[in-house]
């Protein structure tokens, strides 16, 4: 019996890997997050799979369900709503399973940011302008950062900024981020990426958060910051495809 963590993807039914389906299929227990989740997701299952909503269960409760489906001899499919090396508590979990001699592995997914970004249609590292991604997101109902993870510090490089778990502070987020970006730069929210209710808006760190507050989004959504996401961004030629470049 094992236990697969399965990353789930943004959400949508068609975004999961071939071997996330297989082992969806092959899993009598699937524990699934039912607020980011497309329920299509759950088609992947097994008609007679036992189906566990995990967003009112806590951690005691979650290993509790995987080891009465170890006792079993059942294996369990353990979903998680994007890359499961991602903001998933994949780490709680699986020291969890080891101290009970529980195996288990991890199937990776399509990650929420990867999504956002495919759905705005842009490219988060572009030549000579922003050539970093960062990935974080801000503390509200949840446990502290870490002290040297500030976000102006993150901001001050640049780099493409992907915010999860934030989306209700971001009129306190864009303040702080315009102080390294600039009050012009782009910012867009993609609030679930890939499903069919995908919500898409743009704009910049001046007026990113009365969008976001129009629309009533407290959660299931991601911020992109950065010059990257300029709708009709210009940038040098890269030195890949650069008819210049030797080649063997």
């Amino acid at each position: 019996m094992t236990v697969h963590f399965i990353g789930a993807g943004p959400g949508a039914a068609d975004l999961l890997t071939v071997r996330a389906v297989e082992l969806l299929r092959a899993s009598p227990v699937c524990l699934y997050p039912g607020t980011y989740l497309d329920p299509a997701v759950l088609a992947h299952c097994a008609p007679d799979a036992e189906l566990v909503d995990t967003q009112r269960l806590d951690l005691d409760a979650i290993v509790a369900t995987m080891s009465a489906a170890h006792d079993r001899g059942s294996d369990v499919a353990r979903l998680c709503s994007g890359d499961p090396s991602v903001y998933s508590a994949l780490t709680e979990q699986a020291r969890r399973l080891d101290r009970l001699g529980i195996p288990w592995d991890v199937t990776p997914g399509v990650p929420a940011y990867a999504a956002a970004a495919a759905a705005l249609g842009a490219e988060l590292t572009v030549p000579e302008l922003a050539q970093s991604v960062v990935l974080t997101r801000a503390q509200a109902r949840s446990t502290a950062m870490p002290e040297k993870e500030r976000l102006r510090s993150f901001a001050a490089t640049g780099a493409t900024l992907a915010l999860h778990l934030a989306i209700t502070r971001t009129r306190e987020l864009a303040a702080e981020l315009a102080t390294e970006y600039g009050p012009d730069c782009p910012a867009a929210v993609v609030y679930r990426a890939s499903q069919p209710d995908q919500l898409i808006l743009r704009g910049t760190l001046t007026d990113i958060a009365t969008r976001v507050e129009e629309a009533g989004l407290r959660q299931a959504a991601v911020i992109l910051v950065g010059r990257a996401l300029a709708p009709a961004v210009e940038c040098v030629q890269s030195h890949l495809y650069d008819p210049a470049r030797t080649r063997l």
